[in-house]
């Protein structure tokens, strides 16, 4: 099987995520934080790596309050759903959000009187810098961007947005679901508050871990409550992070894995990995664009994401042919982003995502042009 479906989860996995989740599971898979044994404190001392190596690979200055999640969706909605709104606060976001964002946001507008703007990024190249400060309002009190979008690989100036929201006191929280682990991201350059990036994805870790990066002086009340291994005396919740936001046993095997990946990433190299990844991409684009009734969608500049269509085929029968006849692996239908689908057009039939990976070659490239270009040709002669 070719595998290019990256952007919804990283496979294959290094083999040392592999060799630290066994390794776990067979050697001291006790909870962490709740025992003083020695397995106990094994289990912990992992978890305490695992926050302190994500802080500094983020430019972050405190471990403690790295917060780890089920993924990404639960680390946005911790950030979204925790964050102390008022009725008629404002939230300004993109027309690129995954539904893990725009969700929550929707939720929030029901029962507690928040509005939204959904800043249409369009399709052009570069970021409109004026016309989204001219978004801002009075009582903007947050802004949500993804660094880059899951549907067109677009990547949105992180820096350049962090740089106003400090200038006006606004709250700024940055999805990196597709760019944590493929292009720098450092908080206190970038400023930013709140940082939600999932494990699985360009980190090289497993499912079912997520985190949410919580900055210093941001005040968050917690989704869940229950036990912390710690204060165990008192009736509400623990004040201090990560206790706050950590209620119940943490994945440990999981959490060992994206230690393990971010060791991985951090050893290939992030210009490395991203250089490889533009390679890829610059070939599907060029391939791609010489195949009649292809059209593909998004900007020059982006991640290893590739959304497109063939004039007249339903896109999940693209998909199913490419699966069960050249044993390709891709995703068709809104990948979870109907305003994004809404942005370049396609809101009514979805699209073909192709996304690359550090693993992914050359050859695999080669193949899954020429597989298209096949489909066309069976069906156009």
């Amino acid at each position: 099987m070719i595998y290019f479906d990256q952007a919804a989860t990283s496979f294959p996995k290094p083999p040392e995520v592999v060799q630290a989740m066994t390794e776990v599971m067979t050697e001291y898979a006790a909870n962490p934080g709740r025992s003083g044994h020695a397995l106990s404190r094994r289990a912990n001392d992992v978890i305490i790596q695992a926050r302190e190596q994500l802080a500094d690979f983020f430019g972050f200055d405190y471990p403690e309050r790295v917060c780890f999640a089920a993924n990404a969706t639960a680390a946005l909605n911790q950030a979204i759903k925790g964050f102390r709104f008022e009725e008629g606060d404002h939230v300004l976001t993109t027309s690129y959000e995954h539904n893990s964002v725009r969700r929550p946001l929707e939720y929030m507008k029901k029962v507690a009187g928040i509005e939204v703007d959904y800043f249409n990024v369009g399709e052009a190249e570069g970021f409109d810098r004026e016309t989204f400060r001219n978004a801002i309002r009075p009582n903007t009190k947050m802004i949500i961007v993804s660094h880059g979008s899951n549907l067109t690989g677009n990547i949105v100036p992180i820096d350049m947005i962090g740089e106003m929201a400090k200038e006006k006191e606004i709250t700024f929280l940055v999805d990196a679901s597709q760019t944590a682990g493929i292009l720098p991201i450092h908080m206190r350059e970038m400023g930013i508050d709140l940082l939600a990036f999932p494990g699985h994805k360009g980190l090289l870790g497993p499912q079912g871990t997520g985190v949410l990066i919580v900055g210093e002086g941001m005040e968050l009340t917690p989704l869940y409550h229950g036990g912390t291994g710690s204060s165990s005396e008192l009736i509400d919740q623990p004040d201090q992070l990560p206790e706050r936001l950590e209620s119940g046993t943490l994945n440990t095997p999981g959490i060992a894995g994206l230690l393990a990946g971010l060791g991985a990433v951090k050893k290939m190299g992030l210009l490395e990995i991203r250089k490889h990844e533009q390679k890829l991409t610059e070939m599907l684009l060029k391939g791609l664009d010489q195949i009649e009734y292809v059209y593909v969608y998004g900007p020059t500049e982006r991640l290893g994401v590739i959304p497109f269509t063939i004039e007249g085929i339903d896109p999940q029968e693209i998909a199913i042919i490419l699966d069960q006849h050249y044993q390709i692996a891709v995703r068709a239908g809104l990948h979870c982003t109907p305003l994004g689908h809404e942005t370049i057009g396609t809101s009514s039939t979805g699209a073909v995502r192709i996304s690359v990976g550090p693993y992914n070659t050359e050859d695999e490239v080669h193949k899954v042009i020429e597989a298209i270009g096949e489909i066309v040709e069976g069906y156009f002669g």
